[in-house]
């Protein structure tokens, strides 16, 4: 395929050597001079110099034909203009944003321009992973299916512990889907025992979370 990336920083230059060597044809732009010198010392010909905010840069890039863009400058704002400019303008049905500030999230949510990979936010969901006292980790979002995919640490002496997944009484709207214990998974019947310090995962409509955190969490019922 033909992959455009806007911003040769660390992301954008890595991104293009990846997928080069996987055989696509690749376009990097770049609009510092000192930086675009460096990456086409190695890239050469698949790298211009522009700013991909531009119209005529994009169109000069082969923004037309492309596959997939990649907005991956350090400025969020331009990001979010080049990635609603290929969708919108261009019709390139696969973009992908990078957002650089966390806080501004929402904006690209808002502005339709989706997927945006935080690399904080991703950290900081490995983290959450990475250390048990955090209890519940968001693993996955669905808004517009109004889902979400959660993982819970079973809590010793908590409603969960020791019973069978058909006898845990989740609430309407939850389902078990893999368990993780001793460094394995699979995926449960309603036979299948949940013991102390397993990680579960769980599919859920939006609104229950609560609900089903206190059944893996603590010795409390969830309420009816």
């Amino acid at each position: 395929m033909y992959v455009l990336i806007v911003g040769a920083g660390k992301v954008g230059w890595n991104l293009a050597r990846e997928l080069i060597a996987k055989g696509h044809e690749v376009t990097v732009l770049e609009s510092d001079s000192r930086r675009y010198a460096v990456v086409e010392e190695e890239l050469e010909h698949r790298v211009l110099y522009g700013d991909g905010s531009e119209l005529w840069v994009l169109e000069r890039a082969g923004i037309e034909r492309a596959d997939l863009v990649i907005a991956v400058t350090g400025d969020d704002e331009d990001n979010i203009l080049i990635s609603q400019v290929a969708r919108e303008k261009y019709g390139v049905s696969r973009v992908v944003a990078r957002c650089n500030n966390p806080r501004n999230l929402e904006h690209f949510e808002l502005l339709g321009v989706k997927p945006a990979i935080s690399a904080t936010d991703l950290i900081l969901r490995l983290i959450e992973h990475e250390v048990p006292k955090y209890g519940l980790v968001h693993l996955l979002d669905l808004p517009e299916e109004r889902l979400e995919i959660i993982e819970l640490e079973v809590a010793d002496g908590s409603e969960a512990a020791g019973k069978r997944v058909r006898e845990l009484g989740l609430p309407e709207g939850s389902l078990v889907i893999s368990i993780l214990r001793d460094g394995g998974g699979f995926v449960p019947t309603g036979e299948s025992m949940v013991h102390a310090s397993d990680e579960v995962l769980l599919v859920l409509d939006v609104g229950i979370e609560e609900r089903v955190t206190e059944l893996f969490t603590s010795g409390v019922a969830p309420a009816a």
